[in-house]
């Protein structure tokens, strides 16, 4: 879950046995996020370091220009993961 609510939601509904909490640097997110391109026309997503498109910036089927979505840019990735990381500080503390 992603907000306290979620997280209360979902302890009514099942008991968990086991909790994952995954702690991955801000700048590694940041960047991993930043990289997604994608192709409008189809959805088909490329991301620059760990599955570019043959021909950078250029979708590999139809040779049409690939484009970033707004909040895939950098500095709107960093304020979703702030954002991210104030709603999920209650979850976390609600499964330690």
């Amino acid at each position: 879950p992603r907000t306290l609510g979620q997280a209360e939601a979902l302890d009514r509904i099942c008991e968990l046995d086991l909790v994952i909490s995954l702690n991955i640097p801000f700048e590694t997110l940041k960047d991993r996020l930043s990289a997604r391109w994608i192709h409008p026309a189809s959805g088909r997503v490329y991301n620059m370091e760990f599955n570019p498109p043959h021909v950078h910036g250029i979708d590999d089927l139809t040779g049409e220009p690939l484009v970033q979505r707004e909040d895939d840019k950098p500095e709107a990735v960093a304020a979703r993961l702030r954002k991210y990381k104030d709603a999920a500080k209650p979850v976390i503390e609600l499964y330690k």
